[in-house]
């Protein structure tokens, strides 16, 4: 007490620095569970100016506008949505896809329903070309993005957002830009990607500023902005996507931005978000080694990914234990030289008949979400367990096969290591083969290496292809870039499916009716007929093509597509997805498309 007394005023202040040096310490260890309202402020303030541009078109539709000034408004739209896209397909994804998702149904697979589309690609769809006709139409869907401008507004208003957040879903805005947004997938009719990623650039730029600590001294924004100015200055150069040079604006300008990313993240000392993701957190590009995480992939955590299990479904893949009367094995229909497919035009059954459809390729099949052309198992472990199971592929009996297992000395040794029980189970031979399967992705091929910065890696004959796959001929709004597969980036949480019309042969004369992923949907009209988008990587070792085998090359398969698929070759297919629209290829464009697919095998 004689301190109090005689020091009181020392006493005081002496505890008060106590106090604020702690609580510095506190928001040093934890700034991240602080709300950054700054950003929020400017997400609500873009919105603001996004609905107003919906209002202002709405009075302009309604007084019965010329189409070109339709046209340049709605343009103007979407650029003021692409600088808020960042951030409203991370926090309010389910929005993001009615805002601005493809304009098709959109399905609730377990009801068996479907969504009516709306949204900025619906609305494109009416204004390009716009006729008086659909005035009522475009009115009522532009209500509909008011009605979604009003969620955005209400969830920013109430939500807390951290800067770990934010910076992952910028992160993941960058890897959109670089697959979605280079090649036009949410702008397939008016084409306008190529003026409308400044902005989608700028929002990054501009949020990275707002959370940075300390702007004098981040060597990292500094480089980060140049990098996106650089960027955004190429993109003014040339907005005709049949002559943008995509092949080096990826490497040059892209993968930069999405390294130095990594850099900012190290220098304002970001942790990761604790969720398991297909692009892993490292990956400083989609061309790094190891980008991609199988793990994200799999049902649980008990199935991850190890190479043991790997080496173990190896084993398992090419042993006939696991059909019946052991006459065949899985390497039986998937041949590594040929990608892990047979090259018959539809594989064969035990009596050695032909089956309905053509072998898939195994290579990077973890990175799908459904398996089988029909999509009719959503994993790998599923599809194991039905093909070795099938009476016409393997006809093995599962409990059969894990009796012969758990007898055989070479076997049950590696799964009580493994899988630390006693038995095999039938989970884990599922998951053994899963986990081969997952192995096959090797990611070394020539347009990987180019990717990675060897500009001698492709030909200019392989690089002007790929300029052609991205832009003209319009490939990578389906085979999404980089795993030319239908499982859409940055989030790789959904595989889409298509319906191409395909014929049954390469001759394009009779339509297929094969009802594909329809048959598990008999009510839902858009999926009748439809199968897996399939990946593109080491295409040119898995002839013949489509599911049903009937196109005998490369060229007949271009052939199909640039001529605008079943409809363009007179087939009634309401329901096609593939734009009908003839893609004008010229024999040397074709060929040129072609050498760069080359480009995509595995060394």
């Amino acid at each position: 007490m004689k301190v109090l007394s005689k020091y009181p005023v020392l006493f005081i202040l002496f505890i008060i620095t106590c106090f604020a040096l702690w609580q510095c310490r506190n928001e040093k260890q934890q700034p991240l569970q602080e709300d950054m309202g700054t950003v929020k402020t400017e997400i609500l303030k873009t919105n603001a100016a996004f609905e107003k541009q919906i209002s202002e078109l709405i009075l302009l539709v309604s007084e019965n506008t010329t189409e070109k000034t339709l046209q340049k408004k709605f343009e103007t739209l979407r650029k003021t949505y692409k600088k808020m896209e960042w951030a409203v397909e991370y926090f309010l994804p389910h929005s993001a896809r009615f805002i601005n998702g493809p304009a098709l149904p959109e399905i609730e697979m377990d009801e068996h329903t479907e969504l009516e589309p709306e949204g900025l690609q619906v609305l494109e769809e009416l204004f390009y070309p716009y006729t008086p006709e659909n005035k009522e139409e475009t009115i009522r869907l532009l209500k509909k993005l008011t009605n979604k401008s009003n969620t955005i507004k209400a969830n920013f208003q109430a939500i807390s957002i951290s800067k770990d957040q934010i910076f992952d879903a910028l992160r993941q805005q960058v890897f959109r830009i670089s697959s979605l947004g280079i090649s036009g997938f949410d702008t397939p009719v008016a084409g306008t990607f190529l003026q409308e990623m400044p902005y989608a650039l700028e929002g990054i730029r501009n949020t990275l500023q707002l959370i940075s600590t300390d702007q004098s001294k981040d060597k990292a924004l500094k480089d980060l902005h140049q990098a996106i100015d650089s960027a955004i200055s190429t993109l003014k150069k040339n907005t005709d996507k049949n002559t943008f040079d995509y092949v080096n604006f990826i490497p040059d300008h892209l993968n930069r931005i999405s390294s130095l990313m990594l850099e900012f993240k190290a220098q304002e000392k970001i942790p990761d978000i604790e969720i398991t993701s297909a692009l892993s957190k490292n990956a400083a590009t989609f061309y790094s080694e190891k980008a991609f995480d199988p793990n994200a992939f799999t049902p649980g955590k008990e199935f991850s990914y190890s190479k043991e299990k790997a080496a173990l479904g190896k084993q398992l893949f090419n042993d006939k234990i696991l059909s019946d009367n052991n006459n065949r094995s899985c390497s039986t229909c998937h041949i590594p030289e040929k990608a892990f497919t047979d090259g018959l035009p539809k594989s064969m059954s035990l009596a050695h008949s032909e089956l309905q459809r053509n072998a898939p390729s195994l290579n990077y099949a973890g990175f799908q979400h459904g398996q089988f052309w029909d999509m009719r198992k959503d994993d790998l472990e599923g599809q194991s367990s039905d093909v070795i199971s099938n009476k016409e592929e393997m006809h093995g009996d599962l409990n059969v096969i894990l009796g012969k297992i758990n007898r055989d000395p070479k076997y049950l040794p590696e799964f009580k290591k493994i899988y630390k029980t006693q038995k095999a189970e039938t989970w884990q031979l599922q998951n053994a083969l899963a986990s081969y399967i997952r192995s096959l992705a090797k990611f070394n091929s020539d347009f990987d290496e180019y990717m990675r910065g060897n500009k001698s890696a492709m030909t200019e004959n392989q690089k002007q292809g790929f300029n052609l796959f991205v832009g003209k001929a319009q490939c990578a709004i389906c085979h999404f870039v980089p795993l030319f597969n239908g499982t859409v980036s940055p989030n790789f949480k959904k595989t889409e499916q298509e319906v191409l019309g395909t014929a049954v042969d390469g001759g394009n004369t009779a339509f297929d009716k094969d009802p594909g992923r329809g048959k598990f949907h008999e009510t839902v009209a858009s999926l009748q007929h439809s199968f897996k988008t399939p990946t593109l990587r080491n295409i040119s070792k898995t002839a013949p093509y489509m599911h049903n085998g009937g196109y005998r090359t490369l060229q007949e398969v271009m052939n199909f597509y640039n001529k605008g698929g079943g409809k363009g070759f007179g087939f009634k297919v309401e329901n096609q997805t593939l734009s009908d629209a003839p893609l004008n290829l010229t024999d040397k464009e074709t060929e040129q498309i072609i050498d760069f697919m080359n480009a995509l095998n595995d060394r």
